[in-house]
């Protein structure tokens, strides 16, 4: 009969409630009494066993790194069974307005992946906890063994809230065989090398092809020429843009340099209908992009392709340049009461083990110097190149205005390119879309209200 219990339970229910119906008023009352002493024995059963002494930690990452992460935690939750971990994914796209509605709804998660240019804004609303104190109390994360440029992108008004967890930056990606056809055995060492690449390769490939590409809705590369100059884009402790600044004017024009010369095409990434097959046919030789594109290229290009490109450090006006320090850190929320283990999966998922293991996942490039030790990256040709550019990766301006006032820039870049300005009066247009941008910071840093 137990094997008929599941099947018959419908039937034996509706059979004593027929049953019931049938019953005397003493029966029933005796039923009640029965029903009320069981229902106190499970309450008091129930208050007597010990309540759950697990610590439920909320993380909110976003992309291919929110799918991934969940790989990592059974072996956090395995060394730290108190702890319970709950990912929440979230797209990209959607992200930073999340976070920003949570932050106003008082629901923000206990940590975050936090895209480093993000942490300026997030420190600006004072929703992030500073860690200072606890990476002195953490032997285990060494900042010394962090690339410089990208741990430096979490620290806001000499504090520190965030601890970076993968970092990407920019580089060249180039044509090694047409690079060579043009006369060259190396890639370019600076501007003027560079410059003089880019002529012999559109001499080789003739008009209908192109030495590079820098996509005009995009403001990346011109950005990363911005930061190989002396002098910051924005001044006077982020209150004012720069960029009518002799550094910053002379990398717009040889930004510039690259449609007016007809080295690059005057074109979108929407008017390039696969940057991979176009950068296989030769239709460009140069493109700044960042460590995604290896995997990208690897997969896209046929086998016998693969020895055709190599990537190399974005040169600079007179040696070896600089390029941004981009990538994600993982940061706490000040209204978190679960700190403490939130600090417990920083730790675990910044160990260089760790690390390498993420890496091997997804892709992303480890922030600690010591991780590239691994085999899979030490021996990746194409990844070498992100190990010297990450040594001089810069942040970009850490005020929370920055994506704005980089769109702007984008935007004003792109008519110059399309010659309806000039150099000259784009760097004034930068300036002053910057100055209007900024008019609140200034107020507010004017009241010592502002970071």
């Amino acid at each position: 009969m137990a094997g008929l219990s599941l099947a018959t339970a419908p039937f034996r229910s509706l059979r004593a409630k027929s049953r019931s119906r049938f019953l005397g008023p003493a029966s029933r009352l005796r039923s009640k009494r029965t029903v009320g002493v069981l229902a106190l024995a499970g309450f008091l059963l129930a208050s007597c066993s010990p309540p759950s002494t697990k610590t439920t930690l909320n993380l909110w990452a976003m992309g291919r790194e929110g799918e991934v992460i969940g790989q990592l935690i059974p072996a956090f939750e395995k060394e730290n069974p108190g702890i319970e971990v709950r990912v929440q994914q979230l797209p990209f796209t959607a992200a930073h307005e999340k976070l920003l509605t949570a932050f106003a709804g008082d629901a923000l998660p206990d940590m975050a992946q936090l895209g480093n240019s993000w942490v300026p804004e997030f420190v600006a609303l004072g929703a992030l906890a500073p860690l200072d104190a606890r990476v002195a109390a953490t032997p285990a994360i060494d900042r010394t063994d962090y690339f410089p440029g990208v741990w430096d992108s979490n620290v806001v008004a000499g504090a520190l809230y965030g601890v970076p967890w993968y970092v990407d930056t920019r580089l060249l990606f180039y044509r090694r065989d047409l690079l060579k056809q043009a006369g060259y055995d190396h890639p370019p060492r600076d501007w003027a090398e560079w410059r003089a690449q880019m002529h012999a390769i559109k001499k080789l490939v003739g008009p209908q092809r192109y030495a590079t590409y820098f996509p005009l809705n995009e403001y990346e590369a011109l950005v990363v020429l911005g930061l190989n100059q002396p002098q910051e884009m924005l001044r006077d402790g982020g209150r004012f843009g720069n960029f009518r600044s002799p550094g910053f004017k002379a990398a717009l024009t040889f930004y510039s340099e690259m449609t007016r010369d007809k080295l690059a095409p005057i074109a979108s990434s929407t008017d390039i209908s696969n940057v991979w097959d176009e950068f296989d046919r030769g239709f460009f030789s140069f493109y700044i992009s960042g460590p995604w594109q290896i995997g990208e290229f690897k997969r896209r290009l046929p086998a016998s392709r693969q020895g055709i490109w190599m990537t190399a450090p974005v040169p600079g006006p007179d040696g070896p340049g600089s390029s941004n320090a981009g990538g994600s850190s993982l940061v706490l929320f000040k209204a978190s009461t679960k700190q403490a283990a939130g600090w417990k999966l920083i730790e675990y998922l910044s160990r260089p083990a760790t690390q390498i293991r993420f890496h091997a996942l997804t892709g992303d490039l480890p922030p600690r110097r010591s991780a590239w030790a691994a085999p899979s990256l030490r021996e990746d040709r194409y990844a070498r190149a992100f190990a010297d550019q990450l040594l001089r990766a810069k942040p970009t301006p850490k005020v929370p205005e920055w994506e704005r006032i980089a769109t702007e820039v984008r935007l004003v870049a792109e008519a110059a390119a399309h010659g309806r300005m000039t150099v000259d009066q784009a760097a004034t247009e930068m300036d002053k879309r910057a100055d209007a941008i900024l008019a609140k910071r200034r107020w507010m840093l004017d009241q010592g209200t502002a970071k």
